[in-house]
């Protein structure tokens, strides 16, 4: 039996400001290649967790490790570098730009050729100008936004603004992609839509998701292992079924009677 390979683990992972525990001594191990749901009630540290990870946050103690390397501490463009990408519970478009050249913008990301190259169009700048623009299109197709293309972020509806945050995440080729409310204002029907986008998107370009929202459809629809956080301490981890029955996570959400 091959050894399980770890593509991210939080390793007592403590974070706090001024004497207040907003993370603490955490332990989250996600196998590569599974869709994870870290949950929990408003102000449970969710979001603390993943700046902790992705570097806009130092952690107080413990470790973060991305497929067995240490990233604790390092820059977030390092960590960026090294394969995990995010999207935010507050959309981060390029509101004014055209959907097609907001996922342009983070297709740079993968390019490396000199401003000199740009200005005089060298063979370099036109052959991986020509490879983002492929896979600008088939991240758009792949998420089934490619007819809006040419339109105006700001313009789409709210559903398909948080399929191109994701499509943009995409484009920066990730390991590692963490989603962020992804689910967040969304109706029924764009909920089971983009259950659909996430499960394909996994298999499609190989990736590990890590997912923390308040849509328990999504969730438990998507997730193979679901890490439950209060007041920024783990209560449990489980597959759905198991979390769901769990009297702690059921006092966590509800509240306890008197």
């Amino acid at each position: 039996m091959s050894a399980v390979e770890y593509a991210l683990e939080l390793d007592h992972l403590t974070k706090d400001f001024g004497g207040i525990v907003a993370v603490g001594d955490v332990n989250i191990s996600v196998e590569k290649g599974m869709i994870y749901g870290i949950i929990g009630p408003n102000g449970a540290g969710k979001t603390t967790i993943f700046n902790t990870i992705t570097g806009v946050y130092r952690p107080t103690s413990g470790d973060v490790r991305m497929f067995g390397q240490s990233i604790a501490g390092k820059p977030t463009h390092e960590i960026a570098n090294l394969g995990i990408a995010r999207t935010f519970q507050n959309i981060r478009l390029f509101g004014n730009l055209s959907v097609y050249q907001n996922v342009f913008t983070s297709c740079q990301h993968n390019m490396d050729y000199t401003f000199l190259d740009g200005i005089f169009k060298s063979k370099k700048s036109r052959h991986q100008e020509a490879e983002a623009h492929e896979l600008c299109m088939r991240l758009l197709q792949n998420v089934g936004i490619e007819h809006v293309k040419d339109q105006i972020a700001d313009n789409l509806p709210y559903g398909m603004q948080r399929r191109l945050e994701i499509v943009r995440a995409l484009a920066t080729k990730p390991k590692v992609l963490l989603l962020d409310e992804p689910a967040a204002g969304m109706n029924e029907e764009e909920s089971a839509e983009l259950s659909q986008v996430i499960k394909y998107i996994r298999g499609a370009y190989n990736l590990t998701i890590v997912i923390i929202d308040h849509h328990m459809d999504v969730i438990m629809d998507v997730c193979e292992r679901i890490s439950v956080i209060n007041f920024g301490r783990l209560l449990t981890t489980g597959t759905a079924d198991e979390v769901q029955k769990n009297q702690s996570v059921i006092d966590a959400y509800l509240g306890v009677e008197d």
